[in-house]
C-alpha cells in the first residue's frame, strides 16, 4: 500500500496545513480514537469481571482476585515501554492495525475461559497479563498522532485522542455488567452460568465481557490498516530515539504523568473494589464507571486550557487540586464509630478523576514544548539547524509521550495494590492515600521549579 505512506509532512508550514496536513491529520485521529477506546476497554475489563468470578462459582481468594485485577495494568505498562518506539520503526498505520488486532487473543480467551469452572487460576493470570495489550497501544497511539499535529494543536489532539481514549474505561465498567446480562450472541456465545443471590437463581453470560469487543475489534484494525497513513518522516531506529534517556525532562516529565495518569488508570482499576471493602451495602458497578467517565471527558478540557494558559501552570494548580481531593476522600471514609458518606467519598472521587483527566491533558501538551524548545536553544540560529530541530524534537517528544505514558501506567497496578496492603496492615485505606498526598506534593514542586515558576529553566 505505497499510497498510504506520506512522504513529505510539514504541519508548521500554514500553507501546506490548510491545504493538505489538517484533512488527513483529523482522519488520521477519527481512527486512531476508536482503536484506543477499544484498548482500554480491553486493558480494564477485568475491574469488572473479577467481581463477578464468584458469582459464577469461581473459589479465588480475595487476594487472587485483586492480583487479577492488577496484573493488565502491571503488563500493559512494561509494554509501553516497548510499544513507545514502535511508531517510528513500523509506521503508525501498520502498528495500530496489528496492535489493534492483538486485543483478539485476549477478548476471545476470556469468552472461553469464564465458561468452565475448572479453569486453573494459572490461565485467568495469562490472560489478564495479554489483556496488557490494550494499555501498551496508548504509548504509540499518542507517539503516533504527535507527528501529525503543529504545535499550536498538539494539545488539543493529544487530548482528544487520550480523552475519548481514555473512554473505553468507563464504557468497559458501563456495558460489561449489562452484556452479561443477556445472551447477545445467542448459540455462538455459548450456554449461561446460573447465580443465585439472596436464594434466587438468574443466568449470567460472563463471557460477553470478552466476546463483546470482539467484532469491534476487528473492523477497527481493518479501518486503520486502509484508512491511516505512515509517515515517511517520522521513521527513526530505537538507538535515534533511545537519546531521550539522557535528556533530564524525560525523567521529570515521567514523574509528572505517573502523578496524572496513573492516578486515572489506578483509581479506575481500584475503585469498584474499594467501594465494595470500604461501602459493602453499596453496589459497586452501579458508581464505578463513572469516575473514568468524568476523567475522560475532562481530558481534552486539559489539552484546551494548556493550549490557552500553559501546560506548566495548569498542571500545578492541578496538582494542588488533586492533594486536595485525596483529603476529601479520607474525610469520608468509615472511621471507628462511624459509617462514613458515601455519596460525600464518591463526590470527592468524581473530582480526583476529573482533575487526573486535567492533568493527563495539561502534562502531555508540556512535552512537544520542552523538547521543541531544547533542541532550537541547542541549534544554530540558520534555518536548516532549525528545520532539523524541530524534526529532531518532534521524534524526541514523540519517544517521551510514549515512555512517559508507559511509566504512567505502573499507576493501575501500585493503587490497587496500595489500597490492598493498606486495609491487610492497618485495617483501611488511610495510609495508601496519604501517601498519594506525598506523591501529588513533590509533583507540584517539580512543576513549579522546573516549569511555571518565574525564571524556570523551561518556561513551558
Amino acid at each position: 500500500m505505497a499510497s498510504a505512506v506520506i512522504n513529505h509532512w510539514d504541519p508548521e508550514n500554514k500553507k501546506f496545513w490548510d491545504e493538505t496536513g489538517k484533512s488527513v491529520a483529523k482522519r488520521n485521529l477519527w481512527l486512531s480514537i476508536p482503536a484506543l477506546t477499544l484498548a482500554f476497554a480491553v486493558w480494564m475489563v477485568w475491574s469488572v469481571v473479577v467481581v463477578n468470578l464468584p458469582n459464577v462459582g469461581f473459589k479465588f481468594s480475595t487476594n487472587q482476585l485483586f492480583w487479577l485485577a492488577s496484573l493488565p495494568a502491571l503488563c500493559g505498562a512494561t509494554l509501553r515501554i516497548f510499544y513507545s518506539f514502535a511508531v517510528p520503526i513500523f509506521g503508525g498505520r501498520r502498528w495500530t492495525a496489528i496492535s489493534t488486532a492483538s486485543l483478539l487473543i485476549p477478548a476471545v480467551g476470556i469468552g472461553f475461559a469464564v465458561q468452565n469452572t475448572e479453569t486453573p487460576y494459572e490461565i485467568f493470570v495469562a490472560l489478564a497479563l495479554l489483556c496488557g495489550f490494550g494499555g501498551g497501544n496508548f504509548a504509540s497511539s499518542m507517539s503516533n498522532i504527535s507527528f501529525f499535529y503543529p504545535k499550536s494543536q498538539k494539545g488539543t489532539a493529544l487530548g482528544l485522542n487520550a480523552g475519548l481514549g481514555n473512554l473505553g474505561v468507563s464504557i468497559v465498567q458501563f456495558v460489561v455488567p449489562l452484556v452479561i446480562t443477556a445472551g447477545v450472541f445467542g448459540s455462538l456465545g455459548g450456554e449461561p452460568q446460573s447465580v443465585v443471590k439472596a436464594g434466587q437463581t438468574t443466568s449470567m453470560w460472563l463471557q460477553n465481557a470478552g466476546f463483546i469487543w470482539v467484532p469491534f475489534v476487528a473492523v477497527s484494525a481493518i479501518a486503520a490498516w486502509f484508512g491511516m497513513n505512515d509517515l515517511a518522516e517520522a521513521k527513526a531506529s530505537f538507538s535515534d530515539q533511545a537519546i531521550i534517556f539522557t535528556r533530564k525532562h524525560n525523567w521529570l516529565m515521567c514523574w509528572l504523568y505517573l502523578g496524572t495518569f496513573g492516578s486515572f488508570i489506578g483509581y479506575s482499576a481500584g475503585f469498584p473494589l474499594l467501594i465494595k471493602s470500604q461501602f459493602p451495602g453499596v453496589n459497586a458497578l452501579q458508581y464505578a464507571w463513572l469516575g473514568p467517565l468524568v476523567g475522560a471527558l475532562v481530558r481534552p478540557i486539559g489539552g484546551w486550557l494548556s493550549d490557552k494558559l500553559g501546560g506548566a501552570r495548569v498542571t500545578f494548580w492541578n496538582f494542588i487540586a488533586m492533594a486536595f481531593g485525596v483529603l476529601a476522600v479520607l474525610n469520608f471514609l468509615p472511621k471507628p464509630g462511624s459509617e462514613g458518606n458515601f455519596y460525600g467519598f464518591l463526590i470527592a472521587f468524581m473530582i480526583l478523576f476529573a482533575t487526573s483527566g486535567i492533568g493527563n491533558g495539561s502534562t502531555f501538551r508540556m512535552i512537544p514544548i520542552i523538547f521543541l524548545t531544547e533542541r532550537q536553544r541547542a541549534a544554530e540560529k540558520d534555518s536548516a539547524a532549525q528545520e532539523a530541530a524541530v524534526r529532531d524534537a518532534n521524534k524526541e517528544a514523540a519517544a517521551v509521550l510514549g515512555f512517559s505514558s508507559a511509566i504512567g501506567a505502573y499507576g493501575g497496578f501500585f493503587i490497587p495494590k496500595s489500597y490492598g496492603s493498606s486495609i491487610a496492615v492497618t485495617g483501611g485505606p488511610e495510609a495508601a492515600l496519604y501517601g498519594f498526598i506525598f506523591f501529588y506534593v513533590t509533583c507540584m514542586l517539580i512543576t513549579w521549579w522546573y516549569y511555571s515558576r518565574k525564571g524556570a529553566e523551561m518556561p513551558c
